[in-house]
């Protein structure tokens, strides 16, 4: 059913065009605002404002290197566009791609649509899923110091821009990073109260904040409404071109990333089906050598806490507890600023922390014993191994998660304390001596982590290794 509807749309609406875009200022704000369209079905015009009232602009908005990031930052927002009739040809009419760039994209759009494809059901590749057509120009190497005028001069301010999601793994960089003091930014895309909470709780204020504000065209959402297609889109790429642009601006060196190594895991055994694909090493890899090839060279972006799991990741935030108030993750709640209690995103975090702080205290944070509630085995079920789905949400491994419940089943055994409904059927039901005991001594080298950070990266494993 899902191929024939793909079939039937891309048949229907064969050509995605993407037309160019506009930089404005004014107001206190940069302005966006992107062309895109679907020949036979309607236009888009997306746009993403950056509030500047607090910022130290330093390299001009509409700068050549500027306009290449932008651009780019169209290329990976049309997908979200592009996914409602998945028309067969994209049509770049505002700039140049190398056939290098084109299979980057694609590899981009179908390794970041791999959700997508899977639950609607479509069955494709990615050689034949999309054909791109560009502008055709020649394109001519250049040094970065060449004085040819096609790159221009990077004013630096050797800052940090630091992503700020709102949850633990951004509340633990905002911590390890304080001894940058002012040299750290921070950037958001929307305002959450979590996010501002994030910033202010490691010690800075609202003035801290790059700000920016992305906004969905109403036709997409008018057609989604429609029956057209929907699902999940590579958005940690739309973080990565839009912090370039923002790091850009304001002259940082860094942008430094909360990403961990269980991000690499996909979703469904035997398949590369991963919902944190754009939060992976290999894309963070792939993001920088595109960015080094066609824009510039001067900000690398990495994760700082690639090299640990999600569970030494909670073992650490366990250790701050300025943050335990205000963190939130759930994206059912975001909008109330809330922890559902309800939804596998919710039973990851809570689960994977419990080995590490208070019980009761998670209970009260959550505002549900997750692990008393029985009506999340289905999602405990993919969580935790039993089937071979994982939910489709920013979670860690089944093999972290296995650990952290047979971590807290010990301790409730020395408090003498009744086991939760869940953690009791899994004590019952898993093979409990197959459990990696050495998950909190892992240190995963491969990580884009730069010398000056490496000090940061081995305090924090000091902190959370049982053998250090």
């Amino acid at each position: 059913m899902g191929n024939t509807k793909f079939n039937e749309l891309r048949g229907k609406y064969n050509t995605f065009t993407y037309e160019g875009w506009h930089l404005s200022e004014n107001d206190g704000f940069i302005g966006i605002e992107f062309d895109f369209s679907i020949d036979g079905l309607c236009e888009f015009h997306p746009t993403t404002k950056i509030k500047t009232e607090n910022l130290n602009v330093i390299n001009a908005f509409d700068s050549k290197t500027a306009q290449k990031i932008v651009f780019n930052l169209g290329m990976v927002e049309l997908i979200s566009y592009w996914k409602c009739a998945c028309p067969k040809t994209v049509e770049i009419k505002c700039g140049y791609l190398s056939e290098k760039d084109i299979e980057w994209w694609k590899k981009l759009y179908f390794r970041g649509l791999s959700e997508f494809f899977y639950i609607n059901g479509i069955e494709t590749d990615e050689e034949s899923f999309m054909e791109i057509n560009c502008l055709k120009e020649e394109k001519t190497e250049h040094s970065h110091d060449c004085n040819c005028g096609c790159h221009d001069k990077y004013v630096s301010a050797q800052l940090n821009l630091i992503p700020v999601g709102g949850g633990k793994d951004s509340c633990v960089t905002a911590s390890l990073l304080k001894k940058f003091g002012e040299k750290n930014k921070f950037f958001t895309v929307n305002d959450q109260q979590a996010r501002t909470d994030t910033v202010i709780s490691a010690g800075y204020g609202e003035k801290d904040i790059v700000r920016t504000y992305r906004t969905i065209d109403k036709n997409l959402l008018k057609l989604n409404s429609e029956g057209f297609l929907n699902g999940h889109t590579p958005f940690s790429a739309v973080v990565a071109f839009l912090s370039l642009y923002c790091a850009y601006l304001i002259g940082a060196d860094y942008i430094v990333l909360s990403n961990e190594s269980s991000a690499n895991e996909s979703n469904i055994e035997g398949a590369e089906v991963n919902h944190q694909y754009s939060k992976s090493y290999e894309f963070e890899c792939d993001f920088s050598k595109y960015v080094e090839r066609n824009i510039f060279g001067e900000i690398q972006y990495f994760s700082l806490l690639r090299a640990f799991s999600e569970l030494q990741i909670a073992k650490m935030f366990a250790q701050l507890p300025e943050y335990h108030g205000t963190f939130r993750s759930c994206n059912r709640g975001s909008k109330q600023n809330i922890w559902c209690g309800k939804c596998a995103k919710c039973l990851f975090v809570f689960t994977i922390l419990s080995p590490f702080m208070d019980y009761d205290k998670l209970i009260e944070i959550f505002g549900n014993d997750m692990l008393d509630d029985e009506e999340m085995k289905p999602d405990f079920d993919g969580l935790a191994g039993f089937t071979k789905l994982k939910p489709f949400e920013c979670v860690g491994t089944k093999t972290e998660f296995a650990f952290a419940l047979d971590r807290l089943a010990g301790k409730f055994d020395k408090q003498g304390r009744k086991l939760p409904k869940l953690l009791q059927y899994f004590k019952e039901n898993a093979d409990t001596s197959a459990i990696d005991n050495n998950l909190l001594n892992e240190y995963n080298p491969m990580n884009n982590a730069p010398d000056d950070f490496l000090e940061i990266i081995m305090e924090m494993y000091k902190n959370v290794a049982e053998n250090y």
